[in-house]
């Protein structure tokens, strides 16, 4: 939760001249927008998440019923209200968990990406080059290098015929298997 102060309680103690050590600062207008156009945006990532995973953020009733009525919007001015009022509402919450739990999500989604990258790679490389299955078995001593030499003699010979790519397949499958994921 972004703690706002009340700018009376300030006012009150600043006049008082046996509290000068408790001031308290007040954040200008522009810390305020920003902090609310952070709430929104945290509010935007929720609003694009599934219900599985909402579920596990456990937020309040009237978080989650605002966020389920901002997915169908999609006027413009509609929807930046609806969001304007999720961050409202998120004011009230304490947005530090939100946040781990949604960063810690994304991580995981970018190092599935890299993962799935790099064995594409590795299936394009084995398919175009013929010194890269060497390269490959230096890198990875525990493949079955005949197994691999068959798919991926198979896999050329299906795109040569125009087949179903049915071994270009399975040739990622054996990469999943013998590639580990870190």
């Amino acid at each position: 939760m972004i703690p706002l102060p009340d700018i009376t309680t300030q006012i009150i103690v600043q006049n008082n001249p046996e509290n000068d050590d408790q001031l308290l600062p007040i954040p200008s207008k522009t810390q305020r927008k920003k902090q609310m156009h952070a709430l929104q945006d945290i509010g935007e990532q929720l609003v694009d998440l599934d219900d599985k995973r909402l579920k596990e953020l456990d937020l309040p009733d009237s978080l989650l019923e605002a966020i389920q009525q901002a997915r169908p919007m999609n006027k413009h001015g509609a929807r930046r209200r609806q969001m304007q009022y999720i961050g409202k509402l998120m004011r009230t919450v304490d947005v530090l968990p939100i946040q781990e739990k949604l960063d810690a999500w994304q991580g995981v989604s970018v190092q599935h990406t890299a993962r799935l990258h790099l064995l594409e790679r590795w299936r394009e490389r084995l398919l175009t080059d013929e010194h890269a299955l060497t390269e490959f078995a230096q890198a990875y001593p525990g493949a079955d290098l005949q197994h691999l030499r068959i798919l991926i003699r198979n896999a050329q010979k299906e795109k040569a015929a125009d087949k179903p790519p049915k071994s270009f397949r399975l040739l990622f499958q054996e990469l999943q298997t013998l590639i580990p994921d870190h």
